[in-house]
């Protein structure tokens, strides 16, 4: 993780990640969790995460967002940003299928981008995330 300027891109990446996450459905664990993508032609993806009856069973924030972005043609992330929790923001990483997802359309240069208590802003990369993975290149 590292500590760096956001740049006007990533800030609208997060304000979108925050919007969608207003939107999520969670009668049942209350977290809501938004989670907005950039894609190789600097379009924003969104998605917010949907639980259902058969929980745990439900579809994830960033899972929606890019399955979002490749449903509009995208096929590069070159940014990620996640809000999430119950009431106040707190940090919220990608769970393990999520990262693999991110994985699969990232590069050495995709930034997944947290946000934590009290609005801090957490960088992270994909190997950081998700070290020594599978991958089937």
């Amino acid at each position: 993780m590292e500590t760096q300027e956001t740049t006007i891109e990533e800030q609208a990446l997060i304000d979108a990640a925050a919007e969608v996450r207003r939107n999520a459905h969670v009668p049942y664990s209350g977290y809501r969790v938004g989670a907005a993508v950039m894609d190789e032609a600097g379009n924003i993806h969104t998605g917010c995460n949907v639980e259902n009856a058969a929980f745990p069973v439900g579809t994830c924030a960033e899972a929606n967002a890019i399955g979002s972005m490749v449903a509009a043609g995208g096929r590069r992330i070159v940014a990620i940003a996640a809000v999430g929790g119950k009431d106040a923001i707190e940090v919220c990483t990608p769970c393990g299928g999520c990262r693999q997802c991110i994985l699969e359309f990232s590069d050495n240069e995709t930034r997944i981008i947290l946000i934590g208590e009290g609005g801090s802003i957490n960088y992270y990369t994909i190997d950081e995330l998700l070290p020594e993975s599978f991958r089937l290149k």
